[in-house]
């Protein structure tokens, strides 16, 4: 009975954690495109996204807290997104590293 119950308690636990996110996105890619309220990105799979970029939206770049005007095209970024009625939102974006050039 022990063992049902903790078997239980488990499958449930793990069940919240699967929908944590909700509704939101992970996106990664490569900054394409960069205006006053949106940046595209072209993500790793190849596909391009548009996303949303709000007041709200929290902007970073290693620990420093930037703004929109500091994300250039070809930056690295990962993107929380918020996902309603099939438009993005950023929630949150993450500007990584430069990639490396190869030396010739």
């Amino acid at each position: 009975m022990k063992k049902i119950l903790f078997a239980a308690l488990v499958t449930i636990a793990l069940t919240s954690l699967a929908f944590a996110h909700g509704n939101t996105v992970h996106i990664l890619g490569t900054v394409t495109a960069v205006s006053d309220h949106s940046i595209t990105v072209k993500t790793t799979t190849g596909d391009t996204k548009t996303i949303d970029v709000l007041s709200e939206t929290k902007i970073l770049k290693g620990d420093a807290t930037v703004t929109l005007k500091d994300i250039q095209v070809g930056d690295r970024v990962s993107i929380h997104a918020g996902n309603e009625n099939d438009k993005l939102h950023a929630e949150e974006i993450k500007i990584g590293a430069a990639p490396a050039t190869q030396a010739k």
